[in-house]
């Protein structure tokens, strides 16, 4: 049994890993991809495996946009936590799922499952487009947890909980660490808005995204705007727009 194991998290991937060999000695774990642009890269470059084992959050995103970059005709069976009602939609389309921790009564069921389908009487047609409709108003929100910084010749990952705030200068964009790191970011801030949780991260005004905990301390400044102090320091004055005031005051309070 040839498998593909898309999973980002470390101990997640050889938990899964374990399972799978305690129920099949001689399975081929084939790669283990933690990320959507690790996955497709791979699926672009291989044979398709025989069966796939995908978690649905990933660093950058869904496991679902891998459907949107190239043709996935294997098996998948998804680790989730999804609730009952989205999982109904795993069942219409004929697809197993196990619910995270997996145990292995469950992952030895799906195993089961998917060898029943192996002959061509019982392989289901799988519409994998179909399923991420059918998911798509139950799929929470995901963020970046990390970001591919390429500074000449260097390649780096950045936690994004690490990072204090994002600002621009000259036309670049960069971010500043809690450690007061400043290395140059690939996207410009209005990408970075819709990648970055809300919840963490406020774009003060054109051209600063800041952390909530990068906060130092806040005065009151002319036109109802804010002034802040960051931690660490900016040598840019930062200051919330008048048009970002309320929202940025309603942040504060997590509204």
């Amino acid at each position: 049994m040839n498998v593909l194991l898309i999973e980002d998290e470390e101990a997640a991937a050889q938990r899964m890993q374990k399972l799978l060999r305690q129920l099949d000695p001689e399975v081929n774990i084939l790669e283990v991809t933690d990320s959507i642009e690790s996955t497709v890269s791979w699926l672009k470059s291989n044979p398709a495996p025989e069966l796939i084992f995908s978690d649905i959050h990933l660093a950058d995103g869904s496991s679902f946009e891998v459907f949107r970059e190239v043709e996935v005709t294997a098996p998948i069976i998804f680790t989730t936590a999804f609730d009952q009602y989205a999982l109904e939609a795993f069942k219409l389309n004929s697809i197993d799922y196990l619910l995270k921790p997996v145990k292995l009564p469950e992952l030895e069921k799906s195993l089961e499952k998917w060898k029943k389908l192996q002959t061509p009487a019982q392989k289901p047609a799988i519409d994998y487009q179909q399923l991420l409709q059918a998911l798509q108003p139950n799929l929470p929100k995901t963020f970046q947890k990390r970001l591919v910084i390429r500074y000449g010749a260097n390649i780096k990952t950045v936690e994004v909980a690490d990072i204090a705030y994002f600002f621009t200068q000259e036309k670049i964009t960069f971010l500043n660490t809690f450690e007061n790191k400043k290395l140059p970011v690939d996207n410009t801030l209005d990408e970075l808005e819709d990648v970055l949780d809300p919840a963490q991260f406020f774009r003060i005004n054109r051209q600063f995204i800041i952390n909530v905990k990068a906060i130092g301390s806040m005065y009151s400044y002319s036109k109802s705007r804010v002034k802040i102090e960051l931690n660490p320091p900016s040598d840019i004055e930062t200051i919330v727009s008048t048009e970002r005031s309320s929202s940025f005051k309603s942040w504060l309070t997590g509204k």
